[in-house]
């Protein structure tokens, strides 16, 4: 993925020939599949996530790790995952991931305790972090012709953005009618349908070329961001052990021959801006995902299918905007269109803290929910775009391994640090103080939505494309 690949073996077996053109289509088909699972489990724990509380028992201070196992180990490993489809192959990689990810999902919803369903989610993660780079890498070698590819990308993009809806309402729907474990069962059809699909189609291909795993690379990411999300909510102490790992981290990767991150991509300051916008942006918006849940059924007394409805005009909102910023882009600087689009959301955040136990959903919670959506939408294509332009070929996957690596740490420390706020202002589980939590936890979001504005402003100084090839022609 972020080297170049061995002429003989560059291409999966069923690019090998035009004979395969049709096999190509339907690989497709069951690659996005494995994406759909992949963006469906973002969404439908969550809704859920009252109900396993509420069965499970464990409190509010502990809620937030059902979400943080597996973010954290999704994005402390996604680097790792990359290297591994790399030696593993990727048509062997995806079923590997599906039916891990199919094994950690029936774990979690045979969980007879938190600890257990934690587990679970963790796995989920690791497995998480094993298909989303195959995927993509998948795609980009199976799909070389530019029309082809360009149809191929639309259609997964197509099923990657509808997945994060669709699992609001079906997370709503198997939570209210079957069980929230219900939830986690889902994933296993689907990955097993898709793993069989998959090796049917692909065939099992070796490793595209021999790489080396940076272990010890891993081992020092994970640690040091688990150590940082740990220290941002438990113990201070963490935190320095955290930054310690870290620092550790860079230092071996600068040694170490196949290192998993490139400082090298580590030194535009536009990569770094964008980074960092897409860390802000999912800090507040997933852990705002994660009171919004719980103000709509535990204060509203929304059943949980209603929950999940009640989400669809920010998921609407969000995809109305990306595609007006995707026009957007090539006229506008890209800290225009992201510092805007955090600022916007930073406003629906600072209308979430006039929350009410009294509340209504469309005067308290629909229009902050559109604000948000379109605000994101805003951010995420111009941040995306920014962090892969204008790098090496031999980095372009590790540079978007990066992107995602920010999305999931930066959910990460956000619902840590926002659960502590919210936990630590309503220290009863009466309706009034636990909204007073809620809106606690908007107003340091909103700060954060703000701060991620103001570094966007700093860092990104890339002109708009259009403007940029006006100065190349001259």
């Amino acid at each position: 993925m972020t080297e170049k690949e061995s002429p003989a073996r560059s291409a999966e077996p069923i690019a090998a020939t035009g004979a395969a053109d049709s096999r190509r289509w339907i690989a497709l088909a069951f690659i996005a599949v494995a994406q759909l699972m992949i963006a469906l489990d973002a969404t439908v724990t969550n809704i859920a996530l009252p109900s396993a509380q509420a069965d499970l028992g464990f409190s509010d201070e502990h809620r937030q790790w059902v979400i943080i196992a597996y973010t954290l180990a999704f994005g402390g490993l996604l680097l790792l995952g990359g290297r591994l489809a790399d030696h593993l192959g990727r048509a062997r990689a995806l079923p590997v991931g599906l039916l891990g990810f199919a094994a950690a999902s029936m774990l979690g919803g045979f969980a007879t305790n938190f600890g257990v369903l934690v587990a679970a989610r963790g796995l989920q993660g690791a497995f998480a972090a094993l298909l989303a780079p195959t995927v993509l890498s998948l795609i980009a070698t199976t799909f070389t012709e530019p029309k082809e590819r360009s149809k191929a990308f639309a259609i997964f993009g197509a099923i990657a953005g509808s997945g994060g809806a669709l699992g609001l309402v079906l997370g709503g729907v198997l939570a209210e009618d079957l069980t929230w474990r219900a939830c986690m069962y889902v994933n296993a059809p689907i990955a097993v349908v898709a793993a069989v699909g998959v090796r049917y189609v692909l065939g099992g291909s070796g490793p595209t070329r021999r790489t080396r795993l940076d272990l010890p690379g891993g081992l020092l990411a994970i640690g040091g961001m688990t150590s940082i999300v740990f220290g941002c909510t438990q113990n201070t102490v963490l935190l320095g052990v955290g930054l310690v790992l870290l620092a550790a981290f860079a230092v071996w990767e600068a040694r170490v021959p196949e290192p998993l991150l490139p400082l090298r991509i580590l030194r535009s300051r536009n990569r770094v801006g964008a980074y960092l916008a897409v860390a802000f942006s999912v800090a507040g918006m997933l852990g705002m995902f994660l009171f919004l849940t719980y103000y709509l059924q535990t204060v509203l007394g929304y059943l949980p299918v209603q929950a999940g409805l009640a989400f669809l005009p920010l998921s609407a909102a969000v995809l109305a905007s990306s595609q007006l910023a995707a026009r957007l882009q090539a006229h506008l600087p890209p800290r225009a269109l992201i510092a805007s689009g955090l600022l916007v959301a930073a406003a629906a955040l600072g209308l979430l803290t006039g929350l009410s136990s009294t509340g209504a959903y469309a005067t308290d919670v629909l229009p902050a929910e559109i604000l948000l959506g379109l605000g994101m939408g805003c951010v995420f294509p111009s941040a995306m775009s920014v962090a892969t332009q204008q790098v090496n070929p031999r980095d372009a996957g590790v540079a978007a391994a990066v992107v995602n690596t920010a999305q999931q740490v930066g959910g990460s420390i956000g619902v840590a640090v926002l659960n502590a706020i919210a936990t630590g202002v309503a220290a009863v589980a009466h309706a009034d103080a636990l909204v007073a939590g809620y809106t606690a936890a908007a107003f340091w979001a909103a700060l954060a939505f703000a701060t991620g504005a103001l570094v966007t402003a700093v860092l990104i100084n890339a002109k708009a494309p259009k403007r940029q090839q006006g100065r190349l022609s001259k």
